[in-house]
């Protein structure tokens, strides 16, 4: 079992970007926003451009970045996994460095992310994108479809994706068990594709807990 997670909405108790954004850059990211809602540019080329005018020292903003709140049951689920040696990976159309240092206050730096890269220096940021695949179907800096494929080995017979929004959507077919809520779990509904629906990561813990004893009970893993 990989149990993959989105970061923003998912983790994070609201989404970090918009956070930064609406605290630290020209006031014109809104309308880069308004065209990437619109359908008039992609999610990549949305997010290249709005990076492009955050302002600010690296001061200003870890201080920001200091008062985004984890989900409640985010480091519990983290050691519950860890003691039962399921590999957790995270996967972001976000931003690594915002992600690394939300990780990093809260003890958890060892995970491993894949997200959108952060480079040049203050006043004059860029967003690298080496997670991008061209023609992802979500249009995306971070194709999350080509890395959940890359996952689907036989070495981990189940794939769990936990999400929230709509840079999800794509990848959530890719599961064998999907954690979703928010935007996430309206698009599962409307396409009557199974899904377990959430509110914290303590509801994640236990559903899984649940099924690993079933699995356990049925002879299909180790007992627990």
């Amino acid at each position: 079992m990989h149990v993959i997670c989105d970061f923003d909405g998912t983790i994070s108790r609201g989404d970090t970007t918009d956070l930064v954004l609406g605290r630290l850059a020209d006031p014109a990211w809104r309308a880069i926003e308004d065209d990437w809602v619109a359908g008039r540019i992609t999610a990549a080329a949305c997010m290249r451009a709005q990076i492009a005018l955050i302002a600010g020292s690296d001061a200003d903003l870890d201080a920001l970045l200091d008062t985004v709140e984890l989900d409640p049951g985010f480091v519990s689920f983290v050691a519950w996994c860890g003691a039962r040696s399921l590999p957790i990976s995270i996967v972001s159309d976000g931003v690594d460095r915002f992600i690394f240092r939300i990780l990093e206050r809260h003890g958890l730096a060892h995970l491993p992310v894949f997200a959108n890269r952060l480079a040049g220096q203050p006043g004059a940021r860029r967003l690298e994108q080496p997670w991008a695949r061209e023609g992802c179907a979500a249009g995306s800096g971070v194709c999350k479809c080509a890395l959940a494929g890359a996952w689907s080995e036989p070495k981990w017979p189940m794939v769990v994706y936990v999400g929230d929004g709509r840079s999800d959507f794509c990848v959530s077919a890719r599961a064998d068990l999907l954690f979703a809520k928010a935007a996430l779990a309206d698009y599962a509904a409307a396409r009557a594709q199974p899904f377990i629906p959430f509110e914290t990561f303590h509801d994640v813990t236990h559903a899984l807990e649940r099924r690993l004893s079933k699995l356990a009970a049925a002879g299909r893993i180790a007992p627990l």
